[in-house]
């Protein structure tokens, strides 16, 4: 009798035992769509991001593409047709739609140090992964041992000579960066510029720069650098990255760099707004986002994780030369404000192609 017991039991710990192997093996695992950018940025983070998240958490991370804007979210939210669970903004999208109702408030204190962010990473619907900027490039073939390192010096027409290239379509980072220039402190700039004569006074400071060449694409500055069109250049940081690595190295003036961000947001409503808040604590860590500024040109959105960043990959690049945020880059930065251009971009707009016209007259 004894015998019989001790093999029921052994039979049925082990029939318990596959029965439970089986249940993990054919489960269906939870799944996550995280919708971002296609491209390198895109595949730095399945690298550095969506696989090891997966990896560490059992759950099936599916990846879609977005390409901007905020009509399908929209759709998406009213209907409750929800299919995406975290999404890659850039900050200005994110602005707009934490405005409208569309994102998941999410609780900075439920992050590990919020003080570890940099300002503007944080909002009240959205969490800072990357920082990207505008900065200065100069060709430095043109000068001697007495370099260019400020923004005073590329308004220096007298003792820098030669043509500034600025993004021709809109006043956006012109109009900062010109009131920068002409001494407004940071925190007034705008304020100054939500006056008419805020604008003027830009205006009135870019003038000074003499004759200005445009550009459209984020490619030409580095170009027109390279082939003489033009001395100074405001630039992506980015495009600061390509140009070293096709061997064209730029002079760089990080002095009053304009950054923005990308920005991970959860849709209002979304069933899976817990586990994606999981995604984004684990893709926020210091250790993820250095992970992915070994892949592209990104300061991470979080002081720490820059000592972190080491090499690329691929091309075995050091990669902290060429962040923002690294601390030697970011000791004057300015945080656009994307509310206030949502709010006055398009008289901002109207009042910059007026003054391009009287100028190409």
């Amino acid at each position: 009798m004894k015998i019989s017991r001790k093999v029921w039991i052994s039979a049925l710990v082990v029939a318990v035992v596959l029965a439970a192997g089986a249940y993990f093996l054919l489960r269906k695992a939870p799944q996550l769509s995280v919708v971002t950018w296609s491209g390198p940025y895109g595949r730095a983070q399945a690298s550095a991001l969506f696989i090891p998240y997966q990896q560490r958490s059992g759950v099936d991370v599916h990846i879609g593409q977005y390409d901007g804007g905020l009509d399908e979210l929209r759709r998406r939210v009213k209907s409750k047709s929800y299919g995406w669970d975290v999404i890659d903004f850039e900050l200005p999208d994110a602005v707009a739609a934490c405005r409208e109702g569309l994102l998941e408030p999410i609780d900075a204190a439920s992050l590990t140090d919020p003080r570890d962010f940099v300002p503007h990473a944080l909002g009240r619907c959205w969490v800072g992964s990357v920082v990207y900027s505008q900065a200065i490039a100069y060709a430095p073939q043109r000068f001697g041992a007495a370099r260019p390192a400020t923004l005073a010096d590329f308004f220096d027409t007298a003792k820098f000579p030669g043509p500034r290239a600025l993004r021709g379509a809109s006043p956006k980072f012109n109009l900062e960066l010109a009131l920068l220039a002409d001494g407004v402190a940071p925190g007034d700039i705008y304020k100054v510029l939500s006056t008419p004569k805020g604008i003027a006074r830009a205006l009135a400071k870019l003038e000074t720069l003499g004759p200005i060449v445009w550009w459209t694409q984020s490619s030409e500055p580095a170009q027109m650098l390279k082939d003489g069109r033009a001395t100074f250049a405001t630039i992506l940081n980015g495009d600061i990255y390509d140009a070293a690595a096709h061997k064209n190295p730029l002079g760089v003036i990080w002095d009053r760099q304009l950054y923005e961000l990308d920005v991970f947001g959860i849709p209002r409503g979304d069933p899976r707004r817990d586990m994606g808040m999981d995604f984004i604590r684990f893709a926020t860590a210091p250790e993820s986002l250095a992970r992915v500024a070994d892949w592209v040109p990104y300061g991470p959105a979080r002081r720490s994780a820059v000592a972190l960043v080491t090499r690329n990959p691929e091309l075995g690049t050091p990669m902290r030369p060429f962040l923002p945020t690294a601390p030697e880059n970011f000791r004057t930065p300015f945080a656009v404000d994307d509310g206030w251009w949502q709010v006055h971009g398009a008289e901002a707009q109207l009042r910059w192609q007026g003054w391009q016209s009287l100028r190409n007259r």
